[in-house]
C-alpha cells in the first residue's frame, strides 16, 4: 500500500492506529484527517509529524470536498472518526447524528467516486443493545438503545447501501470498549485516574454494576492492520475480548492502584436515562484470521495509572477548582 488515509488520527483510538500502521505499513504514507475537537490532542502524533512519517489534515469530515481530495489515490481508508461518549448523545444527539452518520456518508461517498479499493469503518459493539445472556455475533439483528449507537448504527445501514448498490469495498468493524494511554478523561477508565490523582471522588452511574467487556487499543489496531490485509470486503468482524468487569470493579481496582478506599472515593450519581446492562460479543470471524487478543485489562492498569501520572498536565483544567467555604 503506497497511501493510507486514517480519520479521527489524532485522537485516542486513531493515534494508536497511526502508529501501529507505521510500523506495519512502513513504506505507505500516512494521512490523517481530522477536526481536532476536545478529544483529539496534537502531541498523539507530533513526534511523527515532525519526522514527516505522517501528514495531519484538519478537517471535518462532513466537508465533501475535503475529503475527495484527501482520499484521492488512496489504497486504503481508515475511519475511526467518531463522536463516541454516550453521556454526551443524550444532550447534543444532533451533533452525534451529524458527525457519526452524515460524516460517514459523506466519506463513503468520497471513497466510492475517488475508486478507494479498501475501507475499513469503526463502529462499535453497542449497535446490538443490550446483552444480557451469551455473546452476539456479526449476523445477529441490530438494536440500538441510545442517540451515539443508533448514530452508528445508521451509519452501518448507509454503508449496506453503498455495499449493495456500488459495491463499495467496506469492511466493517465492531469492537468492545477500548482502554489505553492518550484516551480523554471521560470514559470510566481514564475518568477515575484524572480524578483519583486530583484527589476528587469518581461518579459511577446506577449502583455501579453495569458490566462491560475491555479491549487494548493495541490489540485493536492489531486486528484492523491483519483486517487491512485479509479480511474481505463486504463482511462485518467483531472485535472483543473475554475480560469483563462491573464499572464497580474497575473503579476499585484504580483505587487500590492509588492507594485509596473504594468506599470513600466513590459516589454514585443518578442513572443516564437509559443505560445497557451489558454488550458481549464474539469474535470467532477475525480469530479464524489469527487475530487473538495478547493484553490484559488488570495487567496494563498500573503502566495506564503511570502514563496518567506523568500527563496530567494535558487535564488539569478539566478539573474545576474546588470551592472554599
Amino acid at each position: 500500500m503506497n497511501r493510507i488515509v486514517i480519520t479521527g488520527g489524532a485522537g485516542f483510538i486513531g493515534s494508536h492506529v497511526v502508529d501501529h500502521f507505521c510500523d506495519q505499513f512502513a513504506d505507505a504514507r500516512i494521512i490523517i484527517l481530522d477536526k481536532m475537537t476536545y478529544a483529539a490532542d496534537f502531541r498523539n502524533v507530533s513526534s511523527l509529524v515532525s519526522a514527516g512519517r505522517i501528514e495531519l489534515v484538519v478537517g471535518d469530515i462532513c466537508d465533501f470536498d475535503l475529503c475527495a481530495r484527501v482520499v484521492h489515490k488512496a489504497d486504503l481508508v481508515v475511519h475511526t472518526a467518531a463522536e463516541s461518549h454516550v453521556d454526551n448523545s443524550f444532550g447534543n444527539s444532533l451533533r452525534f447524528t451529524t458527525t457519526n452518520t452524515l460524516g460517514t456518508h459523506t466519506l463513503m461517498e468520497a471513497c466510492r467516486l475517488a475508486n478507494v479499493p479498501r475501507i475499513v469503518h469503526i463502529s462499535t459493539d453497542e449497535v446490538y443493545g443490550e446483552v444480557l445472556d451469551g455473546s452476539r455475533n456479526e449476523e445477529d439483528p441490530l438494536n440500538p438503545t441510545n442517540p451515539y449507537s443508533a448514530s452508528k448504527a445508521a451509519a452501518e445501514m448507509i454503508i449496506a447501501g453503498y455495499r449493495r448498490s456500488f459495491g463499495l469495498p467496506v469492511i466493517q468493524v465492531r469492537a468492545n470498549n477500548i482502554y489505553g494511554t492518550r484516551q480523554y478523561p471521560e470514559k470510566l477508565i481514564p475518568k477515575c485516574m484524572v480524578l483519583l490523582l486530583h484527589g476528587r471522588k469518581i461518579p459511577l452511574h446506577g449502583d455501579g454494576r453495569y458490566r462491560r467487556h475491555y479491549l487494548s487499543v493495541h490489540d485493536f489496531a492489531a486486528g484492523l492492520a491483519i483486517l487491512a490485509r485479509k479480511g474481505k470486503t463486504g463482511l462485518t468482524y467483531n472485535i472483543g475480548s473475554e475480560e469483563e468487569f462491573a464499572n464497580i470493579e474497575v473503579a476499585a481496582k484504580l483505587c487500590e492502584l492509588l492507594g485509596k478506599d473504594i468506599g470513600a472515593a466513590a459516589e454514585f450519581t443518578s442513572d443516564r436515562p437509559f443505560n445497557d446492562q451489558r454488550y458481549s460479543i464474539s469474535s470467532d470471524r477475525i480469530i479464524a484470521l489469527g487475530w487473538r487478543t495478547r493484553r490484559r485489562l488488570l495487567d496494563e492498569l498500573p503502566a495506564l495509572v503511570t502514563w496518567y501520572r506523568e500527563n496530567l498536565d494535558r487535564y488539569r483544567a478539566l478539573i474545576p477548582e474546588e470551592s472554599g467555604g
